[in-house]
Parts: structure tokens; sequence; C-alpha cells
């Protein structure tokens, strides 16, 4: 059985999940707006792929013999400059998703929630690889650009990524 102060900061981390979907979703809406196709599928992708961690952490939380639940969730931006303004965004949001996991990791550890612990060691991994495939593409767009032909490699880059 998950102790209070654990399954609230479950729960909180399951809102981050499910902010983190939706503004990959209104990203992803932006980005079809300006006729960028490659780079709005692969950001509508990770929103599902956060629903997909959110969903991983109900099942969790539920399974324990505690109640998973869903609070209010702020509206994500809307507006961006350009697409690199887009991916600098993206990369900040998923670092603030990583110190949430780590927080999560250590009061794991600190509390002696061992279970809870190794189940938050995928999360570990998975920050890993997001991490560095947003950085990534800012490395890509930094050495192509965001204008003129640059703009369509950029996309088309994007698109063949996971």
């Amino acid at each position: 059985m998950l102790g209070q102060e654990m399954l609230n900061r479950l729960n909180e981390q399951i809102n981050l999940e499910a902010y983190s979907a939706n503004l990959y979703l209104a990203m992803g809406s932006w980005c079809e707006f300006k006729g960028l196709n490659g780079a709005a599928d692969f950001l509508y992708k990770h929103s599902d792929e956060e629903m997909d961690h959110m969903k991983r952490l109900f099942k969790y939380v539920n399974e324990t013999g505690a109640q998973a639940l869903i609070g209010a969730l702020n509206k994500p931006e809307s507006d961006f400059t350009d697409l690199k303004e887009v991916m600098e965004k993206t990369l900040e949001h998923e670092k603030l998703v990583t110190r949430s996991i780590n927080n999560l990791v250590d009061f794991a550890l600190t509390n002696k929630d061992h279970a809870t612990f190794n189940f938050l060691q995928w999360y570990v991994a998975e920050q890993h690889e997001e991490e560095a495939l947003f950085k990534s593409i800012l490395d890509k767009i930094n050495i192509i650009g965001v204008s003129g032909h640059g703009l369509f490699m950029i996309d088309k880059e994007i698109a063949s990524l996971k």
C-alpha cells in the first residue's frame, strides 16, 4: 500500500504527464497550421506516448490499492515564433519532467518504498531517451536552420524520427 504522501506525488506526476500530452497536442497543432506536417505528426505521436506514460502510472497506483486521480490541467501554450522555439520548449519541458521523476525516485528511496522505486526506474530511462532525442533535434536545427529549404529539410528529418 502506498503512503499518502507518495500517492499525492504520484497523482501529481499523473497530472504532469496529462499536461505533457496536451502541450504536445498544442505544439503539433501549431506545426500543422504552419504546414510542418512532419513535426506535427511527430508531436502528435509524442502526445500519445505521454498519455501512455500517464496510464502506466494510473495502473501502478490502482494496483497498489490506492486510487489514481487526475486534477485540473493548465492550458498549454499554443503560439510559437518558429519550429526552433517549439523544440526548445519541448526540451525544457522534458527537463522539468525529468526533475519531477528524479524527485519521486528520491522520495521513494528515502521512504524505503522499494516497489515504487523499482517501478520508477522505467521513467528514469525514458526521460534520458526523451532529453537526448529533443537535444538531437535542436542540434540538427542549429546546423540546418529553420528558414527556406532548411525548414523543409528539418521537417522531413523530424518526420523520420521515432
